[in-house]
């Protein structure tokens, strides 16, 4: 069965092949999902902070809702901080996956010791919360100050260090806390550096979507 799922990418892109790329991730890697993509207005720098998260909130629930209305199965959020899915959760009746809870609870999967590679800040409070005291390490890329710095060869070499320097912990998974690594197939890379289990936000997604509308049609089917 095909299910067809709502993204919503959290910059504002110009470039539709950009702006399909993470789409195009999640369906490469799950056949049975159809995804249509859309970005917020007005944010070419994307998340980057609270403050930007804030900005963005109110944008990201009115695609959801546009979403649902349209007759999507699902919605992802493709952020690592999960912006407004909480709040969208008690808006819709559609399963509403962020890209932040997918990774973290996908990571638990994988071990004990994780370690979290950020964007700007901080570990996103979802991830964090979900970790626990399996969150055993974190660190940033120095100079990075948003996903379009993290685009350029400079922002993934500062990215390759920050994961070299955070191996030191003995870790025994990556959570890559913000999609732009998807974007710039970061997690393939991370592997080969770190030779642990590393994942990918936006796959996580994914992988937690669908499940979540096999979940649904199992139910109604029983009923």
């Amino acid at each position: 069965m095909a299910y067809t799922v709502g993204l919503v990418r959290v910059v504002t892109l110009r470039d539709e092949n950009l702006l399909n790329l993470h789409g195009r991730i999640i369906e490469n890697r799950f056949p049975e999902l159809r995804v249509v993509s859309r970005c917020i207005e007005d944010q070419p720098r994307g998340i980057y902070d609270r403050e930007s998260e804030e900005v963005a909130k109110p944008k990201i629930l009115r695609l959801v809702r546009d979403f649902e209305r349209e007759g999507v199965d699902a919605v992802i959020v493709s952020c690592a901080a999960d912006p407004a899915v909480g709040e969208a959760r008690r808006e819709v009746r559609i399963p509403v996956v962020g890209a932040g809870s997918a990774a973290a609870s996908l990571a638990l999967a994988y071990g004990e010791r994780i370690g979290v590679l950020n964007l700007t800040e901080d570990t996103p409070e979802v991830i964090r919360r979900i970790l626990g005291p399996h969150l055993v390490a974190e660190a940033k890329p120095e100079g990075v100050r948003d996903t379009l710095d993290l685009m350029t060869d400079w922002g993934r070499a500062a990215a390759e260090r920050a994961l070299r320097s955070m191996l030191k912990h003995g870790i025994d998974v990556v959570v890559l806390a913000c999609t732009g690594y998807s974007t710039i197939g970061f997690a393939e890379v991370a592997e080969e550096i770190a030779e642990v289990p590393v994942v990918d936000p936006v796959v996580a997604a994914g992988a937690v979507t669908l499940h979540a509308l096999k979940r649904r049609a199992a139910r109604g089917a029983a009923v």
